[in-house]
């Protein structure tokens, strides 16, 4: 039974490099190389996927115990870390539409920096003058990485910039919003809620936005079929990074989980350049490292303060 654990816990973090990975290269080939041109369309396919399989896992197959909304108030903030979520989402995906895969993980790097600031600003948390300091690689990395870019498309890089802001900012008004003991829900039930509030956003927008959506996709559908089944299967996978995300932290824990998702956006890169052959630059590769170093100074200052 021992040798049953290790194998267990590799098999958990292949599944969410796999998941991660996947959803993010099958989010930039529907939306740019499949002639399917609908970001929101596409992520509320994601959280009505999300929304259905949460239920299966957590009502069904008991993953997780399942966690009741306790109060109204409690269901205004999960409405309001929704809205956020589905927002950054959204925004990463019309992003996708313009930057190559590279690029996009490059700029979504950057989290740290926004996360900090969003807490000094929200909630008045500061961090060591060490800590801030390695924040300074992070967005100079981007900066550089930026300016050498072949594929540079200044509306793409802004929805990019947004999105990683807005999850940051999630993360931050997660901590603010459910700090209480009896408001905390673990990351799936919190899946199982917000999912369905985004769908609920997510479908008038869509209606509003991007009205040929379904005669569109039909129209492809009827040219090849194969688009339906990156549809189906590319929003189950968007579940799957969640479920992934989860078993990983539980088999691991969180800082392993940091590390894992550092060396994750490194392999995501390579992978997309071989996949999509998008030109890089070496000066753009240089850029990238600096900050993927500089999140690593940032999160070991992050553990030493601790």
């Amino acid at each position: 039974m021992k040798t049953m654990i290790p194998w267990t816990t590799i098999w958990i973090v292949f599944s969410w490099y796999g998941s991660n990975i996947g959803v993010l290269l099958l989010n930039k080939y529907l939306l740019t190389y499949c002639g399917f041109k609908y970001p929101i369309f596409l992520t509320m396919c994601h959280m009505l996927a999300s929304s259905l399989l949460s239920y299966v896992a957590i009502a069904w197959l008991k993953v997780v115990p399942m966690q009741a909304i306790g109060s109204k108030k409690q269901f205004i903030k999960i409405f309001g870390l929704s809205s956020v979520f589905c927002f950054s989402v959204v925004l990463g995906n019309v992003s996708l539409q313009y930057l190559p895969v590279s690029f996009n993980q490059a700029i979504g790097a950057t989290t740290p920096f926004f996360t900090a600031v969003f807490a000094y600003v929200m909630m008045k948390k500061t961090e060591s003058w060490v800590t801030y300091l390695t924040l300074l690689p992070v967005v100079a990395g981007v900066i550089i990485a930026s300016g050498a870019e072949p594929s540079f498309h200044l509306f793409g890089f802004l929805m990019c910039v947004s999105a990683t802001a807005a999850r940051a900012s999630k993360s931050v008004l997660q901590a603010i919003l459910l700090s209480s003991e009896e408001e905390k829900l673990n990351s799936m039930n919190l899946l199982m809620y917000m999912a369905p509030i985004a769908v609920v956003i997510l479908l008038p927008a869509t209606l509003l936005m991007e009205r040929n959506v379904i005669a569109i996709t039909m129209a492809l559908a009827r040219k090849d079929t194969i688009v339906v089944y990156y549809l189906l299967f590319n929003s189950s996978l968007a579940y799957f990074v969640n479920l992934t995300n989860f078993l990983v932290t539980k088999h691991t824990s969180a800082l392993t989980l940091q590390v894992l998702g550092n060396a994750k956006g490194a392999v995501a890169v390579v992978v997309s350049i071989i996949i999509f052959k998008n030109p890089v630059s070496l000066m753009g590769m240089l850029g990238y490292s600096l900050t993927v170093v500089g999140v690593l100074l940032y999160n070991e200052s992050k553990k030493g303060n601790k």
